[in-house]
């Protein structure tokens, strides 16, 4: 691997704060399900399954993002991007917050 393009090494840190965004996403999604699934079952599997998959996905693409941007920077002097993680990071964020909606309207309309 080449050197770094910058001094600052801000692709890299944008890396790693896509890396920790993306684990926590998954996280979030995970622990959502482990205390939802008794209440809605097969639902709760499915949207955990969802946000956990969305949020590895938009993982791995922004380290792909990262590479794309890296060899462009030393071959170009110039970046080039599409907005595919921020799609798929948002989809594992409205995942997590049905997955809390539904279950939040459920425990409300026990009581």
């Amino acid at each position: 691997m080449s050197v770094p393009y910058d001094q600052g090494l801000q692709p890299e840190r944008t890396l790693l704060a896509w890396r920790r965004t993306c684990l926590s996403f998954a996280l979030a999604s995970v622990v959502l399900t482990h205390y939802t699934a008794q209440e809605f079952g097969v639902i709760a599997v499915i949207l955990g399954l969802l946000g956990a998959g969305f949020a590895a996905t938009s993982y791995f693409l922004a380290s792909h993002g990262y590479r794309r941007v890296h060899e462009s920077l030393h071959a170009r002097g110039a970046t080039g991007g599409d907005g595919t993680p921020f799609l798929l990071a948002t989809l594992a964020v409205l995942a997590i917050g049905a997955s809390a909606a539904v279950y939040l309207v459920i425990a409300f309309a026990r009581l």
